[in-house]
């Protein structure tokens, strides 16, 4: 039996299409393999976000063929757009398949594997359905290489997002993720045009569906009906990430993005008293060029007295053919430092959030179950361990109790 393992890096739509392709591959009799040294074909779903990013790519590449070299290797996603002549000249590298035909992947696949007569028995993927509504940016911020690598914003008609999610509904999923590269753009570039917040009313009306989860989420396009309706909607986990990427309305400029931080307190403030146990958070740039210390002070600041919960930093990292990779860069040594003080902030605070839920209970979803833990995550975003002992299964919607909160771990029973 042909078996293929897809390895994700980066975004959560590349992980929505993982979540798809692992679905249509068992329909198509292919397995899909969880370890990826025992498998036929392995799927890379690059990132080229950061060069960070670019690095693991190339170093999972390098292991794969060093310890699975028997194994076919396809490459697709943002870095397979970018750099497709260097993938060329790594041995089995059988297909490059760029983000403009990632909807060929499955076809080619299957040409390459050979189509089976019956379909394998379907293995969970993932403990929570992902599901893409949206793929590509228009914004052009002057640091995003995105847009040029996906290509302009384009939403998937909400007749066969709602066909998806029942889809998952039926194979026992209790969570749905929504995943987009520019979610809130949702329905703009739909005839006639549509929203994020018409698409949320269809979805949330859907029988048995128990939560809906929203991927990252631009503030410059969250107008009061929608936030209104996060609010309200007892569906929409709890769990708010809000890109945000400066403070400093400076460093907002030069970033191309058009955006206030007063506007932006104001939203999270609006969440955080409608919804009082939302997990709220942000990504965070630091070292952009011409960041100054004041700029960085004020972004610090900014984050310490803000209804965050938590933040993801990332040092900036200079994208050729972007207009920030030309200006003049920040000491390496000061990013480091500013992205660590950031990080140590975020976990002192994300700490703090925690903690207001001890004794409480919560709605979790078993995320994963293994012979050493249970790991389940909360609708706002916690993750909490169980007893190893618990009779509970995998994709199953509890109740759990928070028994104990430390810097490295929160741990709960089931109620």
């Amino acid at each position: 039996m042909t078996s293929v393992f897809i390895h994700n890096f980066g975004c959560r739509v590349n992980q929505a299409e993982a979540f798809d392709w692992s679905d249509r591959l068992a329909e198509a009799g292919i397995y899909v393999e969880k370890d990826w040294r025992k498998s036929d074909v392995v799927v890379v779903n690059s990132c080229a976000l950061t060069a960070r990013a670019e690095a693991d790519v190339r170093q999972f590449i390098r292991r794969l063929q060093r310890e699975s070299p028997q194994a076919k290797l396809i490459i697709t996603g943002c870095l397979a757009e970018k750099s497709s002549e260097e993938f060329k000249k790594f041995p089995n590298v059988s297909l490059i398949i760029p983000n403009s035909r990632k909807d060929n992947l499955l076809e080619e696949l299957l040409k390459l594997t050979g189509i089976k007569d019956e379909a394998v028995e379907r293995r969970p993927f993932r403990s929570r359905a992902l599901v893409k509504v949206q793929d590509g940016c228009d914004s052009h911020c002057t640091f995003c290489i995105i847009p040029s690598l996906r290509g302009k914003s384009r939403s998937v008609p909400a007749g066969q997002v709602v066909e998806q999610v029942r889809r998952a509904i039926n194979q026992g999923y209790n969570e749905v993720v929504l995943a987009g590269i520019h979610l809130c753009a949702y329905g703009q570039d739909l005839s006639p045009k549509s929203s994020l917040l018409e698409l949320l009313k269809s979805l949330t009306q859907i029988p048995g569906l128990k939560l809906l989860r929203l991927s990252s989420l631009d503030p410059r396009l969250m107008p009061t009906e929608l936030l209104e309706f996060l609010v309200s909607e007892e569906k929409i986990c709890p769990h708010f990430h809000l890109s945000l990427q400066h403070a400093s309305v400076e460093v907002l400029k030069k970033m191309g993005r058009k955006s206030r931080p007063e506007e932006y307190l104001q939203i999270l403030e609006y969440l955080r008293k409608g919804r009082p146990e939302a997990s709220l958070g942000a990504d965070i740039i630091v070292g952009f060029p011409g960041e100054q210390e004041t700029d960085y002070e004020f972004l610090k600041n900014f984050l310490a007295s803000s209804p965050l919960t938590y933040f993801h930093v990332f040092s900036f990292s200079p994208r050729e053919g972007t207009p920030a990779a030309c200006w003049p860069q920040v000491d390496e040594k000061i990013k480091k430092k500013r992205s660590e003080e950031l990080r140590k902030l975020s976990r002192e605070k994300n700490l703090a959030f925690k903690k207001n839920f001890l004794s409480q209970t919560l709605p979790a979803i078993v995320v994963k179950k293994n012979g050493l833990q249970i790991e389940t995550l909360t609708s706002n975003y916690l993750k909490v361990i169980l007893d190893k002992n618990v009779d509970v299964t995998l994709r199953q919607l509890i109740k759990v109790r928070i028994s104990e909160i430390s810097p490295y771990a929160v741990k709960g029973e089931v109620v």
